[in-house]
């Protein structure tokens, strides 16, 4: 498929090599038209290297990269006014104001007219929140008002493509919530939205398409239910009986997991195992009853964002940046 059809970010085989060793290793990313889409990946996956990359910031060792229909380096000329981009977090003008750092800023850019520039810059600093310290020096913002000036900076102008690096990094709650709502706002009116973040909640209530980068590898990518789908399902069995329960569960192919038995209630325990794919669940309890096993709940749990990324990168994700 080309962007043409869909696609506004298509890469084939993009690898980047550093001294020799790959730090993106063959990624073949598929961004839809009009989703946001979460990129993630512990630190050095290779996650910030591709978006430089994506950005023409950085050189591929080799592959393709096509942005919004256009090769890249190639056509960068063409597709950059296109794109609204923070990465690596912001950086201005500590002396000036807000409003005069995006004026300076805007008015490096030849592709925007000269006669709009106050209005388009007072009106994404109201989309930001930041009409109230638009005059005040950003030596005197804070990090998360310096993060919320830099997709101001992004939105000065409509995008076909937004690209945020870490966008909720330093808000308070209240400004996570106003950078969620602007992401949501911004697929409404047609702009692709490209997401990196560490953040699991606001990743599975912003994101509609994820892809997750491993040691410069592509480990899963998809729509958000697809790549949860990819992940294993557990099942949970609470009984009082235990030692029969694990019985049955191992003649069928489970095996509980390390620390999978805890209390529950009265005198029941909770035993979890994961479900292969080939043991239906209505069999595991027909096995249960079969074996005069009490059982007192069963569910069958499908793994979380965070557990799936425990699965397929080997790391906890409190440390991806």
């Amino acid at each position: 498929m080309s962007a043409g059809a869909g696609l506004v970010i298509e890469t084939h085989g993009l690898t980047k090599r550093l001294g020799g060793r790959p730090v993106v290793n063959g990624v073949d990313l598929a961004v839809p038209r009009g989703s946001v889409f979460g990129f993630l990946g512990p630190n050095g996956s290779g996650k910030t290297t591709t978006i430089r990359i994506l950005l023409g910031l950085a050189a591929a060792s080799s592959g393709e990269v096509r942005v919004l229909g256009e090769t890249i380096p190639k056509a960068l000329s063409h597709v950059l006014p296109r794109i609204g981009a923070l990465v690596e977090g912001p950086g201005f003008y500590p002396f000036l104001s807000g409003t005069a750092n995006l004026h300076r800023l805007d008015a490096a850019d030849r592709f925007v007219s000269p006669a709009t520039r106050r209005e388009r810059v007072n009106t994404a600093l109201e989309r930001v929140g930041l009409s109230q310290a638009a005059g005040k020096k950003v030596g005197r913002y804070s990090l998360g008002m310096k993060q919320r000036l830099g997709i101001a900076n992004a939105l000065l102008t409509h995008r076909d493509l937004i690209v945020l690096d870490e966008p909720t990094n330093g808000l308070d709650p209240q400004g996570t919530r106003e950078v969620r709502h602007l992401v949501r706002s911004l697929t409404e009116e047609g702009t692709t939205v490209f997401v990196s973040s560490h953040l699991l909640a606001e990743v599975e209530q912003i994101c509609s398409h994820v892809a997750v980068l491993s040691a410069g590898t592509l480990v899963a990518q998809g729509s958000l239910a697809e790549v949860r789908d990819g992940g294993q399902a557990r099942v949970r069995v609470l009984t009082p009986d235990t030692d029969h329960a694990l019985r049955v569960l191992r003649a069928l192919g489970l095996t509980p997991d390390d620390g999978g038995i805890t209390p529950a209630f009265d005198h029941h325990r909770s035993i979890t195992a994961p479900l292969p794919d080939d043991v239906a669940p209505d069999r595991i309890v027909a096995e249960l009853v079969a074996a005069d096993v009490r059982v007192g709940g069963f569910s069958v749990d499908h793994a979380g964002l965070e557990d799936l990324f425990v699965q397929l990168t080997g790391e906890g994700f409190d440390v991806v940046q």
